[in-house]
């Protein structure tokens, strides 16, 4: 049976320390919460694979980490950084295109949010992300990150300034 305290990492001793209990207790979570760090499906079951994949290799350390599943997020949210790095190389050597108008202007709450989350620089949308979606408290979630605490919570600050600012825009 899971805990509150088993529901962030596993027990050490546990039977779920089994690398296939893991995997199938957290992927569906990790790769949902992914969307909103990628705003695409596909790419954040590909980041989310690539990230299980990573600690399937380290188990054996992984698994006695205080926050296995942190170990995930941060590796999953490391990787897609590095893949919108690479993107970014790639855009700036090509003339980037005209941007289209969004065509889910109209669409529901949910889709006003991944909007107003996507306008969010990165590093403010991992923060939301972590705290507000995967229910981290900020020392955990700045751990999470590579970051202290307190950077995490500036980047909370403007984060939450921002998605006020835009989702207010919106309703205009």
């Amino acid at each position: 049976m899971e805990t509150a305290a088993g529901s962030r990492g596993l027990e050490i001793g546990d039977e779920e320390a089994s690398f296939e209990v893991f995997f199938e207790r957290r992927f569906a979570s990790v790769a949902r919460a992914l969307v909103l760090v990628t705003g695409d499906e596909a790419e954040a079951e590909e980041v989310t694979e690539e990230a299980f994949a990573r600690a399937w290799d380290r188990w054996d350390r992984v698994k006695t980490m205080a926050s296995p599943v942190g170990y995930v997020y941060r590796t999953a949210v490391n990787l897609n950084r590095n893949r919108v790095r690479g993107i970014a190389r790639e855009l700036r050597r090509q003339r980037p295109p005209d941007r289209l108008a969004d065509p889910a202007e109209t669409a529901g709450d949910r889709d006003r949010i991944r909007r107003a989350l996507a306008a969010l620089p990165l590093n403010q949308r991992e923060a939301i992300v972590f705290v507000g979606l995967f229910g981290l408290d900020t020392e955990e979630a700045a751990a999470a990150l590579g970051i202290k605490p307190a950077s995490l919570r500036s980047r909370l600050h403007r984060a939450r300034a921002e998605l006020r600012k835009h989702i207010g825009e919106l309703d205009e």
